[in-house]
């Protein structure tokens, strides 16, 4: 017997099903999510019919509007498709439609806020096919791939419209922020039109005086020419930080790209170079001065690292030494060898200033980049570079905005907060 409707009495609504047992588990519980859907398809009439009027003249910005018809509209809901009438306004000049079920309830295209939040968040990890699959096996719920997709670029677009006004809480933390690492860094997509571009990701992380990590921010966007569009959102999202925790040490942690430094400095109090980027140089020297001699290189780097991490003023020392290394160079791969300490001679004398490590290491404050690095990897990689995947700008930005979202800590309940607050027009 299908699920009915019992009784209606003010706010309360009684809903019956039945459900006939087998004595198969699995068959009784598909039964028993098929009446559920059923039930919840059922309750969604006068759940949304409660958000519609009676037919009169009401304003709408200060313009009255006026009864245009009565007609009905299927929406879609976790449950499944629910037809409902409702009453559909208009100006007397004409124009767009105003449905007033659709805004006070907040729906979404034609989907309810709930269904909305759950194609969109299981959008924000996988692909649309993945989505249709997920639905159906888990919620008894077909759609479509387009639909899904449609859905979601929508909600990515709300959530980039409104990037500059709706701002996000930090969550409650297990102590007091001491530090903030800012970090950036570029990691490449497959582009529809150009090929492969590269995507820009930051991240803000909040550390207690004991260097533990309380919080991170994430930032991402698709790829400019410039870099303007994402140094505009990163800027907002540090400034958001800095007036919420203004007495913290702020700290840039990036590779040696100077466009990473130009960026951080207005920022920062203290600018680092990551640690496992300059261990790459001196795994890079160490190949050009020791060559084959494996058990020499590795005992070289590893004595270096050493020093650079735990002793001041190593960076300098470690000049002199690779000076004195090139200018003894034999004959032997004389050109590459060359060619390769030089160019770690200009890294460390570029970033010899920021790479005071053991002063870092004493007050507990970052020394690399790893939770930037980790960023490109679970906010752009893994979503964006799926096999087969090719974006274009529009999409890629929606997917985007829909992770950072996702993977900040407590956004994604804010966003909907504000959806359900203000709305979801994405203009």
């Amino acid at each position: 017997m299908p699920a009915t409707l019992i009784e209606q009495k003010d706010n309360r609504v009684t809903i019956q099903l039945t459900v006939e047992l087998t004595g198969q588990m699995l068959a009784d519980e598909q039964a028993l999510q098929q009446s559920l859907n059923e039930a919840g398809q059922v309750a969604m009439v006068p759940m949304l019919k409660q958000f519609d009027t009676h037919g009169e003249p009401l304003r709408v910005g200060g313009v009255k509007h006026t009864l245009k018809n009565y007609a009905p509209q299927t929406y879609e809901t976790p449950y499944g498709p629910v037809p409902v009438e409702r009453h559909t306004y208009q100006t007397c000049q004409g124009g767009r439609a105003y449905v007033p079920l659709e805004n006070d309830a907040r729906m979404i295209l034609n989907s309810t806020p709930r269904y909305s939040q759950m194609v969109s968040g299981k959008y924000a990890r996988f692909g649309a096919d993945a989505i249709c699959d997920d639905l159906l096996e888990c919620n008894g719920r077909t759609l479509s791939r387009n639909y899904a997709k449609k859905l979601s670029d929508f909600v990515g677009s709300v959530a980039q419209c409104h990037e500059t006004e709706w701002e996000y809480d930090v969550p409650a933390l297990d102590g007091p922020v001491a530090s903030v690492g800012l970090g950036l860094d570029g990691t490449c997509i497959l582009m529809h039109e150009d090929g492969w571009r590269e995507a820009m990701c930051g991240s803000i992380t909040l550390y207690d005086p004991e260097g533990e990590r309380l919080h991170t921010i994430y930032c991402a966007a698709t790829p400019e020419y410039g870099k303007e569009r994402f140094h505009a959102k990163f800027s907002r999202e540090i400034e958001r930080v800095q007036a919420r925790f203004p007495e913290a040490l702020y700290v840039g942690v990036a590779d040696g790209a100077r466009d990473n430094w130009v960026f951080l400095e207005p920022y920062t109090h203290r600018r680092i170079v990551d640690f496992y980027h300059a261990r790459e140089y001196l795994s890079k020297a160490a190949t050009a001065i020791f060559g084959r001699d494996h058990e020499s290189r590795d005992a070289w780097v590893t004595d270096w690292s050493h020093r650079l991490k735990h002793a001041q003023g190593t960076a300098g020392r470690l000049l002199k030494e690779l000076g004195v290394r090139r200018a003894t160079l034999d004959s032997k791969d004389f050109i590459e060898r060359d060619e390769a300490l030089r160019q770690v001679l200009v890294y460390y004398t570029n970033n010899k200033g920021k790479m005071g490590y053991p002063n870092h290491l004493k007050r507990k404050l970052p020394l690399g980049s790893g939770v930037t690095e980790a960023a490109c990897k679970t906010v752009v990689k893994q979503r964006m570079c799926v096999s087969g995947s090719r974006w274009k700008e529009g999409g890629a930005s929606c997917v985007l905005a829909l992770r950072t979202l996702k993977l900040t800590p407590g956004r994604w309940q804010q966003f909907w907060s504000y959806v359900m607050r203000h709305g979801c027009t994405p203009y």
